[in-house]
């Protein structure tokens, strides 16, 4: 099968999937619900395993950053020229480990932003349809579609 024909094979496959989103034909969400939901826990699950991939990683970093670099100038001090390509590789891995130590602080404080913020949005709109006025005890506590629907812009 030429590419041609495999990935024509996988845009219909996927339009059919697209197609089927929101409908009753496929595992996607029906018409009228959420079909983008995290709950709040499991942000806070990604959130607490990207900070523990960034405990582990700074002092595996450290680690292996200092053993590298007492190797590489070792190998120099005796003349050897693996103790520079040491040296260029401690440098190289110093670097990488930084940015995915960035990566990994930013998603842990993005989520933990986010499930705040999520919460915050929350609380507003829960407080926003209390105003709309008390419910009599026994009565139909429900909020009306149209204060509802001027939440989804």
């Amino acid at each position: 099968m030429s590419f041609e024909e495999l990935w024509a094979a996988e845009k219909a496959a996927v339009t059919m999937r697209l197609n089927q989103a929101g409908g009753t034909g496929g595992s996607a969400p029906g018409a009228g619900t959420a079909d983008y939901v995290v709950p709040d826990d499991e942000l806070g699950d990604i959130g607490h395993a990207a900070y523990g991939l960034f405990n582990g990683l700074e002092s595996a970093g450290k680690h292996a950053n200092t053993a590298s670099r007492t190797a590489g100038t070792s190998l120099k001090g005796e003349g050897f020229d693996l103790g520079a390509a040491f040296t260029e590789v401690n440098r190289t891995w110093e670097t990488q480990v930084k940015t995915l130590l960035q990566a990994c602080a930013h998603i842990s404080n993005h989520l933990n932003y986010t499930k705040k913020s999520s919460k915050a949005d929350d609380d507003w709109i829960e407080a926003q349809l209390r105003i709309i006025g008390p419910v009599a005890p026994g009565a139909d506590a429900s909020v009306p579609a149209s204060q509802i629907n001027k939440y989804f812009h």
